[in-house]
């Protein structure tokens, strides 16, 4: 049902509160008022729903009375099927990633214009980076948002071209010719690499992931600091982690 004076329904006015988190720039706890300007529904409103997603464990309340996403939320969020069965059958091969080289590693899937991170393996000397387990980060800076944008369907490459590319270091590649050849490079070579795209000091390098019918259905990737010389060595473990977690989803590269 639609609210008279807004418009908006009560549905559209509570997804918008869960919404809140995950807007630029995204927020692991937020105040009333910051919900309030970020949804534009009026202070008494928001508190009425928030009280809502509180009472339902959607939304928890800090001691500092800030609010933060609940663990109702993730429980339902783990229970997604394809994320669940990716992020069970990678997590082995992913551990082994980890122990090989003590950095960031990363589990991710292609989610609209996006790469969703399901996994994230950090070390305590690893460089420091703003990806995290359920965050959302563009597919033209991030290593695994390469590998998922250079195998997605041509219709979204296409779509995600046109729009406008956000450079957020002087090394982003914004200009849509360039990534053009870049995503086809990925595509020949089956790797991607970047250096201080997104996160200054750190680099990236990134697989596929192959499901048993020959599709891409995420990427992994481990973060180094760009000082590290181990290029060559960190491209070695994170093909042979891919390729792993491939023949885990039944995928036989012979038949490729």
């Amino acid at each position: 049902m639609a609210d008279a004076t807004t418009g908006r329904s009560v549905a559209d006015k509570l997804f918008a509160i869960a919404d809140a988190f995950a807007r630029p720039p995204a927020s692991s706890s937020l105040t009333l008022t910051a919900i309030a300007e970020r949804t534009g529904l009026p202070l008494s409103t928001a508190h009425r729903l928030v009280g809502e997603w509180v009472a339902w464990g959607g939304l928890s309340r800090d001691d500092d009375g800030r609010y933060s996403l609940g663990l109702r939320l993730w429980e339902l969020g783990t229970l997604a099927p394809p994320a669940r069965n990716l992020r069970t059958i990678a997590l082995p091969y992913l551990e082994d990633l980890f122990e090989a080289t003590h950095e960031h590693v990363h589990l991710a899937i292609l989610d609209g214009h996006d790469a969703l991170y399901l996994e994230k393996l950090t070390g305590h000397d690893a460089v420091p980076i703003i990806s995290r387990v359920g965050a959302r980060l563009p597919l033209h800076s991030t290593g695994v948002g390469l590998v998922l944008l250079a195998f997605a369907p041509t219709a979204l490459i296409n779509e995600y071209l046109a729009s406008p590319l956000a450079g957020f270091l002087p090394n982003t590649v914004t200009s849509p010719d360039r990534l053009r050849r870049r995503l086809a490079d990925i595509r020949t070579t089956g790797i991607a690499q970047m250096s201080e795209e997104m996160t200054p000091g750190s680099s990236s390098t990134a697989a596929p992931l192959h499901d048993r019918t020959g599709a891409v259905v995420g990427a992994v990737s481990v973060v180094v600091r760009t000082t590290d010389a181990s290029s060559r060595q960190t491209e070695a473990v994170v093909r042979l982690a891919a390729r792993g977690i491939g023949r885990a989803l039944g995928y036989d590269s012979s038949f490729r």
